[in-house]
């Protein structure tokens, strides 16, 4: 990649969900696995308050990791307001992860999310200055006969409410070795323009 004045940027997103959350922390942790990520694993539920930026790589860092709070019923409008904020001005910005708990079917939090966002895909010129992309989180909560059932059901979930968003990345960050997290590293390098 040839030096460049900015940093590419991803931002990861779930729900605040009342039964369990979408396991951002640790899958940020195995995602990123470089710089101050892995100080992330083990954080309580609902922590994040603010939008949090970790560089990763060595200096200066050409990618940035943006960790975002939850939206939905333990969302605050605030969080909203700075999450709709951050899209409108930064232009570096290439995806957007949005998590789901795989133990978890969608809720309406989830889609309305999907759709808000699916409306920020196309600008008003056409162009589509980010990509959405789907990460269904810890699938080794699902009992092993149930795993296609449940993410079948979750994929069709996600289209309809989204249709450009990209197909789902399926990940286990706890499972040993992690299950997907390969795959993501390589779509975070993809979406950036970067060299896996």
């Amino acid at each position: 990649m040839s030096a460049r004045s900015f940093t590419l940027t991803v931002r990861f997103m779930s729900t605040a969900k009342i039964f369990g959350n979408s396991g951002a922390a640790e899958f940020l942790a195995a995602a990123g696995s470089v710089g101050s990520i892995p100080k992330l694993h083990g954080l309580p539920e609902g922590r994040t308050r603010e939008l949090n930026f970790f560089r990763v790589g060595p200096d200066p860092g050409k990618l940035i990791l943006v960790d975002a709070p939850g939206y939905g019923a333990r969302g605050k409008a605030e969080w909203g307001i700075l999450f709709d904020k951050y899209l409108e001005t930064r232009r570096e910005l290439r995806r957007i992860y949005i998590l789901f708990n795989a133990k978890h079917s969608l809720n309406k939090f989830d889609t309305d999310m999907l759709a808000q966002l699916s409306t920020k895909l196309i600008d008003e010129r056409g162009r589509q200055p980010f990509t959405l992309q789907a990460v269904i989180t810890k699938v080794d909560t699902i009992p092993p006969d149930r795993i296609p059932e449940t993410i079948a059901r979750i994929r069709k979930d996600i289209w309809e409410a989204a249709p450009l968003c990209l197909p789902p990345i399926v990940t286990s960050a706890s499972m040993s070795p992690p299950y997907g997290i390969d795959d993501v590293r390589k779509n975070i390098a993809d979406a950036c323009g970067l060299k896996a």
